[in-house]
């Protein structure tokens, strides 16, 4: 089974936490995710993460700390086993685009359940959700 490293931001601001939604395509079509990506070869999860965040966002990202890491097994034909580094971040700008998201959310901690979110970004919400 294939083997995939990625990184998502949460990004935090004004007391809620940004959720993007993804496109049609793969075992998470449709579903609302903590924006991030790939490991490239020869970057840390950090490099990685404010390179996705420009990509996908256009916008800067100030790192703050680690938040958790995620190990999920997505089964099926094209199945994969990922692990998913997740920081917790603040915005270096106000301004966002969504490049490869089809919208996006500011929510409240205690709103985040209400979506329906990837089986990999379960873990995360929940570990908010709990220390709020």
């Amino acid at each position: 089974m294939k083997k995939i490293e990625v990184v998502a931001g949460i990004i935090q601001g004004n007391g809620r936490f940004l959720c993007t939604q993804r496109g049609a395509g793969g075992p998470t079509a449709y579903k609302w995710e903590f924006p991030g990506g790939k490991i490239e070869k020869g970057e840390t999860p950090q490099e990685a993460l404010i390179r996705e965040i420009q990509e996908e966002l256009d916008v800067k990202i100030t790192i703050e700390s680690h938040f958790l890491t995620v190990f999920h097994t997505y089964s099926g034909e094209d199945g994969f086993e990922l692990t998913m580094h997740s920081f917790l971040c603040q915005l270096c700008g106000n301004r966002l685009q969504f490049k490869e998201h089809i919208g996006g959310k500011w929510l409240r901690a205690s709103e985040l359940d209400e979506l329906d979110w990837a089986e990999a970004d379960w873990p995360i919400v929940r570990e908010i959700m709990h220390l709020e």
